[in-house]
């Protein structure tokens, strides 16, 4: 029957399929990135490696090579983990068993051990202590040390302020055969600084061989102030090396024969008078701040017992230079005398003369004031306010010329009413009237372009000056110039010097019982 037959033979599939035995169970993986634990281990038989003593879940894997599966809390380990450590972890053991640490040989027999000989070279500001295994080379280099030291080494204590770099650079030049070219340029890597440096520890140390490459290379190259200092503070501290480092050095520093004061001033004066021959009036100008810083009392430059100018060497140049004004402004086309002080306005501004007539008489009354103001400054003004009162060949053309080249001789005048007023220039009763005699008119026709073009003239100082100047003359002759003053001003308002504050000082002393 087909449906007992049918029934039949599924029964006798199922008991066939039950009576046959399965493969065991896999064991189960943490998820799909698992690996199957019999793949690793058929991996490591194949390899014909045994697997670690431990079970790879007692190594814990870095955290960096965990893996976190997403939507799990514990972490999974990198599938690559256990033969890498595994693999890691025997190149270390066998490294350390194929390199055992070397045994220590002892001495042969027979053989006596010779003790070190050592050189412990100090720094006592820097606290620093450099080892010499070279005893004997150091020894044969530095006079200290052979003398100090003995034949089994020892400790030596350098002084000084200097650098540990440069320490170590002079024994290293110690332990090295260099000839002067090598010294050189060992030097020249290290700059000027580090050679002064060199130079100090050399000269402590007596190392002749580093002092006189060090000299030579100083000698080569240029220094700063202070750089020159240290090196003459060395020169001083090291008498022994005097000779040594006055072949080379001292030319630079020190002159082979000391120079008297008096041929320091007249040195200063052929300056002065080169300054007064120059033509470029920017370079002039330069060269006389120059020679202000030198003569300068505060000035590094000036010691103290150095003798003055020379008097007549200063005052020989300035009358070189009136004559040659006199000169020039005799050459000047004649004007017709003016006895009224001259207009502002366009028309009454006179054509100038030649501009190099008009430049070289600018030269020299700026060269006139210049010397003026060193003699002011060296207190030896006094004969100029005579000399410029005699002037009379000046004050004599001072009508005739230019305004505009005219007012040049009132700044002298300027220049030397503001020193006598302000008490700088100290002089006779005589001298100063007879200034005022000779120029306190061309100064009252003069002021207005003064005040237009002072070039670096104060016309306040001026004024102030002019007035305390009259009062130190007899009450006469200040009533004469007073009265002088009074008309001037009252023609030609302040184109003339206010002295107001002076004219009221004069009348209460003359009236004011």
């Amino acid at each position: 029957m087909p449906t007992t037959t049918s029934a039949s033979t599924t029964r006798a599939a199922q008991r066939r399929r039950r009576s046959c035995k399965g493969p065991p169970p896999r064991q189960p993986w943490c998820c799909s990135l698992g690996l199957d634990p019999s793949t690793v281990a058929a991996t490591a038989t194949a390899a014909g490696r045994s697997p670690l003593p431990a079970p790879p879940h007692q190594v814990a894997p870095p955290l960096s090579r965990r893996i976190r599966s997403p939507g799990r809390v514990s972490p999974i380990d990198d599938p690559t983990l256990p033969a890498s450590v595994g693999s890691s972890v025997s190149v270390r053991l066998s490294s350390v068993t194929e390199c055992p640490p070397p045994a220590l040989l002892g001495p042969p027999p027979g053989a006596v051990e010779k003790p070190r000989e050592i050189l412990n070279l100090r720094l006592v500001d820097k606290g620093v202590i450099l080892e010499v295994n070279e005893l004997e080379r150091v020894r044969g280099e530095s006079e200290v040390v052979r003398k100090v030291v003995g034949e089994l080494g020892g400790e030596l204590t350098v002084e000084g302020m200097v650098e540990v770099e440069a320490f170590r650079e002079a024994v290293d030049m110690m332990l090295e055969d260099e000839d002067e070219a090598a010294a050189m340029r060992r030097l020249a890597r290290g700059g000027v600084a580090r050679a002064i440096d060199v130079l100090e520890v050399s000269l402590s140390l007596v190392f002749d061989r580093g002092v006189k490459s060090c000299v030579r290379y100083l000698d080569a190259v240029p220094w700063s102030e202070s750089e020159e200092e240290t090196i003459k503070r060395l020169m001083s501290q090291h008498p022994s090396y005097k000779a040594a480092l006055r072949n080379l050095l001292a030319a630079r520093l020190q002159p082979a024969e000391r120079p008297a004061s008096s041929a320091e001033a007249e040195l200063v004066v052929e300056l002065a008078d080169s300054i007064t021959k120059g033509t470029n009036n920017n370079a002039r100008k330069e060269l006389r701040n120059l020679v202000n810083g030198i003569l300068s009392k505060s000035s590094v430059y000036v010691k103290q017992g150095d003798k003055e100018l020379n008097r007549r060497s200063i005052y020989r140049i300035c009358h070189s230079c009136l004559n040659s004004l006199a000169r020039l402004l005799g050459e000047e086309s004649p004007e017709p005398d003016q006895t009224s002080l001259p207009s502002v306005g366009r028309g009454g501004v006179p054509v100038p003369p030649p501009e190099t007539e008009t430049e070289s008489i600018y030269r020299l009354v700026e060269d006139i004031n210049w010397l003026l103001q060193i003699l002011i400054d060296r207190q030896m003004g006094e004969e100029f306010v005579e000399l410029w009162a005699d002037q009379t060949s000046l004050s004599g053309v001072h009508g005739r010329a230019s305004p505009m080249v005219r007012h040049e001789l009132s700044r002298i005048s300027a220049t030397v009413f503001i020193a006598m007023g302000s008490g700088r220039l100290q002089c006779a009763g005589a001298r100063r009237f007879g200034v005022f005699q000779a120029w306190f008119r061309p100064m009252l026709a003069d002021f207005g372009w003064l005040r237009r073009y002072p070039k670096g003239l104060n016309v306040t100082a001026l004024e102030e000056g002019i007035g305390q100047a009259l009062l130190t003359l007899t009450l006469e002759q200040q009533q004469a110039l007073f009265l002088e003053w009074f008309g001037a001003f009252g023609s030609h308002g302040r184109e003339c010097p206010d002295l107001m504050r002076a004219f009221q000082v004069w009348w209460r002393r003359s009236f004011v019982r």
